[in-house]
């Protein structure tokens, strides 16, 4: 198990230390912490949990240092307790080297100190950069080119002609590459369209558990350097989404649409193809986007409105009945009147 001491922690995560230098063994939330345990204050309605909080010290802004024992004291406490739990972090997995049960052509290409586990296949002419990680029941198909840093955990599949970048991460369960929803009615029925392209991942790009990025049916599919997706999200042929998106679970995002940097989109967003949606926008959980979306927008509902209309709408649903009953009631009323003129 690891530990550090807090001044150790303090000067790794650029911190001031405030109380004593404890050894702290792990990191916990305020109302479950223990006395050798980390824990942080982030939002401010929470800010009353310091006062019961059995934590050994707390990741907290200037204003709430005089409220715990022990702090380490920062102007953005999230992020830097999210580093902190990295410094306590056990990698998945203990293997090491390159599996005799693994199935790897003797075309393909192996960088230095990758860790190639049992039941792994590698395919003819893939391309695998140093240092990466390929857990059990991995399929790298033909061609692909995997960049230096990349952990594939079990049953992540790259096919043919897949491209990451540096860094990446495939959680179990992600196909890459598999072929584009593409099928045309015809006069003798439904045809499929070969999808001949590929995908491209950029660096550090994250593939949720049973998520899913299609080839493109031309060219590629490609996803910016440093985006997110979660579990169950799935990306059409021929999308283009930017840097820095975070993409929640259960998304559907339709071909070809191309989709800016910094866009965030929440839960079980739906997503048509072809649009544009531009830089920094926003789309609230549960929402349909059929049309194009301005940059900087923050948006929600099905069809997507401005989001502080759509939780006005929200707030009236419950009231539409009554609403009805008495816009019925005055048509009446209005009736009656002109009935009498």
């Amino acid at each position: 198990m690891k530990s550090h001491h807090l001044s150790h922690m303090a000067e790794t995560l650029g911190t001031r230390l405030q109380g004593e230098d404890i050894l702290i063994t792990g990191v916990n939330t305020l109302d479950e912490a223990g006395p050798s345990e980390l824990s942080f204050l982030a939002n401010p309605k929470y800010a009353h949990q310091l006062a019961t909080t059995r934590a050994g010290a707390v990741i907290v802004r200037p204003e709430h240092a005089g409220e715990v024992k022990n702090a380490l004291i920062c102007e953005d406490p999230y992020p830097t307790f999210a580093r902190a739990i990295g410094m306590f972090a056990a990698p998945q997995g203990s293997f090491h080297g390159v599996s005799p049960l693994a199935s790897i052509s003797p075309e393909a290409e192996l960088g230095e100190g990758c860790i190639v586990y049992p039941f792994v296949y590698i395919a003819h002419r893939a391309r695998i950069g140093a240092g990466c990680t390929l857990f059990p029941g991995v399929y790298v198909g033909e061609d692909c080119v995997i960049g230096n840093g990349c952990t594939l955990y079990p049953n992540a599949v790259l096919m043919s002609g897949s491209i990451l970048g540096e860094g990446c991460v495939l959680q179990p369960g992600a196909i890459i590459g598999g072929e584009g929803f593409g099928f045309v009615r015809t006069e003798e029925g439904i045809r499929k369209i070969p999808q001949i392209g590929h995908v491209e991942l950029g660096n550090r790009v994250e593939v949720g558990v049973n998520s899913a990025v299609d080839r493109a049916a031309l060219s590629a599919t490609r996803i910016g350097d440093e985006t997110c997706l979660d579990n169950l999200v799935q990306v059409g042929h021929n999308v283009r989404l930017g840097r820095e998106c975070l993409i929640v679970s259960q998304v559907g995002i339709s071909g070809s649409t191309h989709v800016g940097d910094k866009v965030t989109m929440a839960g079980q967003v739906g997503v048509a193809g072809h649009l544009h949606i531009g830089d920094g926008v926003t789309i609230g959980p549960q929402s349909g986007v059929a049309k194009d979306i301005e940059a900087g927008k923050v948006v929600g509902g099905t069809p997507t409105v401005d989001y502080t209309t759509y939780l006005r709408t929200l707030s009236l649903m419950p009231r539409f009945p009554e609403l009805f009953k008495r816009i019925a009631r005055l048509e009446k009323e209005l009736a009656d009147l002109r009935g009498g003129e």
